[in-house]
C-alpha cells in the first residue's frame, strides 16, 4: 500500500502539466473538427459560378 501512495505522490511536475495540457489538447482538437466541418458546409452551400441561373438571360 505504501508503494502506491508514493507512486501517486508528487512526480516532479510532469503529472501536473498533463492535467493542464490534456483538456487544452481536447478542446483544440474539437475546435479543429468543428472548423473543418463548418468550412465543408459553407463551401458546399454556395452555387457554382459556371452554371447559369434559370431566371437570367444568356449573354449577347
Amino acid at each position: 500500500m505504501v508503494e502506491r501512495t508514493v507512486l501517486l505522490a508528487h512526480q516532479g511536475g510532469w503529472d501536473e502539466i498533463l492535467y493542464v495540457l490534456a483538456p487544452i489538447l481536447v478542446i483544440v482538437g474539437l475546435l479543429r473538427i468543428a472548423n473543418s466541418r463548418a468550412k465543408k458546409l459553407s463551401s458546399g452551400s454556395t452555387p457554382d459560378n459556371n452554371t447559369p441561373d434559370s431566371g437570367s438571360s444568356p449573354p449577347d
